[in-house]
């Protein structure tokens, strides 16, 4: 018997508009009626995940930067797992070594020092969750995380890193040039308290080996008396896995790459035909 559904955002609670479907809100409703705890677990900051949540008529706990930091259903943290400030140290200079780009997600907010490169960066993200959808309508999806306030320019992450108040939960890095990507993946995950994912096809997420959304899920299950054979995970991207390898009831998006749905046990239709709804539904009708 389900008991939890953990749902993560771009590329399958969100369709190619990046909004909340009604088939998707609706099925999230009807699971909460029938006492199901319902949580969003997304790679996006508190910041960039509520909004569109709130548009759509959802209340769930989030569980947001890939498990760095759970709120609460009214948005107040419950606990976070950042990575260590000698840590981010270790990962920028490997990063910088490798000469990628990359942006900076803390407890203030996300920043970036080239507007350029973040610009690519969520255009790659979107992109990679909505393969069908126009080149120049992603780019304005993308465009709104700056006008929105989403992300702050800064001219250098110096004065982050050196400040002992700076809490960073994740480092999100970029590069058009596969190779640089590859050889600093490789290197990142000799790292010992590091954990290396993705959520696009040229980008890295990086969060401390503590901070994965299978982890954050567990404690989260855990917290409410709810065994993890009684979760359901449903996700596209490799950031999902730790999630879809921990759920007893595991799925991925129509739209997926390979390497995630044979992680998952099943597979729903895609994020632009509400997969998110029918996966539920054909749960909680068993």
């Amino acid at each position: 018997m389900i008991k939890c559904i953990a749902i993560d955002m771009d590329g399958t609670l969100l369709n190619q508009n990046h909004v909340v479907s009604k088939q998707n809100a609706d099925a999230i409703k009807l699971a909460q009626q029938k006492g199901i705890e319902v949580v969003i677990a997304t790679g996006r900051s508190y910041k960039e995940a509520s909004p569109v949540l709130k548009e759509a008529g959802i209340e769930t706990p989030i569980i947001c930067v890939n498990g760095a930091e759970v709120r609460s259903v009214t948005g107040e943290v419950q606990y976070y797992t950042p990575l260590h400030n000698e840590e981010v140290k270790k990962v920028v200079t490997v990063l910088n070594k490798h000469d990628i780009y990359f942006e900076m997600y803390t407890q203030e907010g996300t920043y970036s020092n080239d507007y350029d490169k973040a610009l690519a960066t969520i255009i790659d993200i979107f992109a990679s969750a909505n393969r069908t959808q126009a080149y120049e309508e992603v780019v304005e999806a993308a465009k709104e995380r700056f006008t929105e306030g989403n992300i702050q320019i800064i001219d250098s992450y110096e004065g982050l890193l050196e400040s002992d108040d700076t809490i960073v939960y994740k480092l999100l890095a970029f590069s058009l040039d596969s190779n640089n990507l590859e050889n600093a993946r490789n290197e990142l995950k000799s790292m010992e308290k590091i954990a290396v994912s993705a959520s696009g096809k040229e980008n890295i997420e990086i969060t401390s080996v503590e901070a994965q959304k299978g982890i954050a899920l567990t404690s989260f299950t855990a917290e409410r008396n709810i065994s993890m054979a009684d979760a359901m995970a449903i996700g596209d991207n490799f950031n999902d896995i730790s999630m879809l390898e921990r759920a007893g009831h595991s799925v991925a998006m129509g739209n997926a790459p390979d390497e995630v749905k044979n992680a998952a046990k099943s597979v729903t239709d895609t994020n632009i035909n509400s997969g998110v709804a029918k996966a539920i539904l054909n749960a909680i009708s068993e």
